[in-house]
C-alpha cells in the first residue's frame, strides 16, 4: 500500500509537460517573423518578429510580450535547463538595420539577447532597463563585420569572409562528438555578393552557454553594449557555396545527431543553390585552409568542400523560425500577410524529417 501511496505521490509531483500539437497561428505587426521557440515544459510558443518578443500559449493566444526592442531580434532557441531563450540580435547601419538601429551609424554591434522567459508576464512590457531582457556581445562577428579584405586581383572586400551579422542560433553538443555538453551555436550572416569568392562558406560560433550569461547586461537605449566573450570557443566554416543572407535559422536533431541549416537561396550559377542544409554532428571538422579567401590563409576547422559539399535540402520552410521537438518532429514557421489585418503573421506546423527521402514531411 506504501509503495502505491509513493508511485501515486511521484507522479503528482512530476513535471507535466505539454503534449506537441500544430496550426498555431499567430500576428505580429509590420515586420515577419525571425523565429520559434517551443517550450514543452510548461505548452507555451515564443516568437521574434523582429522588434519584438512574444509569448502565446498553445492556440496562439498572446500571454506576454517585450516591445520597442533596439535592433533587429532574428533566429531564436530556447533552453529548457535554463528556462532562457537565447536569440540573435543585430545593430547595425545597413539595409537590415533601418527604422531599427539608426542609432548605429558606423558602430554595427551583434549581441546574443537572452530573455528570461518566465518574467515576460504581462503584454506590451518594454525592453529596456528589464531583467527579463538581457545582452551579451558576439565580440568575434562584430570584428569581422568591420575588417576589410581584398580579392584575388586587389579589389577591397568589406566585411570578412561577407559577414553581414549574425542570425541562426542552435544549442548542441560540440561538432565532431557524440552526445555530452551542449554549446550555443551563432552563425554568420552572410552577404550575397556574387561578385566575389569569399563568401560561399557559412561561419558557425561556438560558446558556453554559461559563460555568455555571465556577461550579459541589461539594455539602455542608444548606447553599445560591448561586453562578451573575446573570443568563440571554436570558430567552424560549413562550405554550402552561395546564399542570400547566409543562416536564418538553424537547429539540432538530437534522434538523428543532425544540424541543420536554413538560408534564402543563393545565386551563383556554379552552385545547386539549396534553401537548406544539413550534416552529423558527429563528424569530425577538418583544419584546411579556406576555399576562395585570398586574404585568409591560416587553416580552420572546416566541414564540406569544393568536392564534397555540404548535402543540399530542397524544402520551402525554415528561414523564418524552426523549434525542434528531439525526436525527428520539428515545429515549422510558415509565415505571410494577413489580407484582413495587413499584418504579418506566422503559422506553426509540426513536420517529420524523413531521413531516406531527405526532406521534412507534414505531420
Amino acid at each position: 500500500m506504501k509503495r502505491i501511496i509513493f508511485i501515486l505521490l511521484t507522479l503528482a509531483l512530476a513535471p507535466v509537460f505539454a503534449q506537441a500539437q500544430g496550426d498555431i497561428y499567430v500576428e505580429g505587426g509590420s515586420h515577419h517573423v525571425q523565429g520559434i521557440a517551443y517550450d514543452q515544459e510548461v505548452g507555451k510558443m515564443y516568437f521574434s518578429f523582429t522588434d519584438s518578443f512574444l509569448v502565446t500559449d498553445m492556440k496562439g493566444n498572446v500571454l506576454g510580450s517585450l516591445e520597442h526592442i533596439q535592433g533587429h531580434l532574428g533566429a531564436m532557441v530556447f533552453d529548457p535547463a535554463r528556462r532562457k531563450v537565447f536569440a540573435s540580435l543585430e545593430c547595425k547601419d545597413d539595409v537590415i538595420g533601418q527604422g531599427l538601429s539608426d542609432f548605429a551609424k558606423g558602430r554595427s554591434m551583434f549581441y546574443i539577447a537572452i530573455i528570461d522567459v518566465d518574467k515576460v508576464s504581462k503584454v506590451g512590457m518594454d525592453s529596456e532597463d528589464n531583467e527579463a531582457f538581457k545582452i551579451v556581445c558576439v565580440r568575434e562577428a562584430t570584428k569581422d563585420y568591420h575588417l576589410k579584405g581584398f580579392g584575388p586581383a586587389g579589389q577591397e572586400y568589406e566585411h570578412f569572409y561577407g559577414c553581414s551579422g549574425i542570425d541562426g542560433v542552435a544549442i548542441a553538443p560540440k561538432l565532431g562528438k557524440k552526445g555530452g555538453k551542449n554549446y550555443l551555436y551563432v552563425a554568420y550572416g552572410i552577404y550575397g555578393d556574387t561578385s566575389r569568392s569569399d563568401n560561399d562558406s557559412q561561419i558557425l560560433l561556438r560558446y558556453d552557454l554559461g559563460e555568455l550569461e555571465g556577461f550579459a547586461s541589461k539594455v539602455k537605449f542608444g548606447e553599445f553594449y560591448s561586453e562578451g566573450p573575446k573570443k568563440p570557443l571554436d570558430k567552424y566554416f560549413v562550405y554550402t557555396g552561395n546564399t542570400n543572407w547566409g543562416v536564418q535559422n538553424m537547429t539540432y536533431d538530437p534522434s538523428s545527431g543532425r544540424m541543420f541549416l536554413f538560408v534564402y537561396k543563393g545565386a551563383k550559377e556554379q552552385f545547386t543553390n539549396y534553401p537548406a542544409f544539413s550534416f552529423s554532428v558527429s563528424s569530425r571538422p577538418v583544419k584546411r585552409g579556406l576555399i576562395g579567401v585570398p586574404y585568409d590563409t591560416s587553416r580552420h576547422p572546416v566541414i564540406g568542400s569544393w568536392e564534397n559539399p555540404v548535402e543540399g535540402i530542397d524544402f520551402k520552410w525554415g528561414g523564418t523560425g524552426v523549434s525542434p521537438l528531439g525526436d525527428g518532429r520539428f515545429y515549422f514557421s510558415e509565415n505571410g500577410r494577413s489580407e484582413a489585418t495587413g499584418n504579418q503573421y506566422c503559422r506553426v506546423r509540426i513536420y517529420r524529417w524523413d531521413g531516406n527521402a531527405k526532406t521534412f514531411v507534414m505531420e
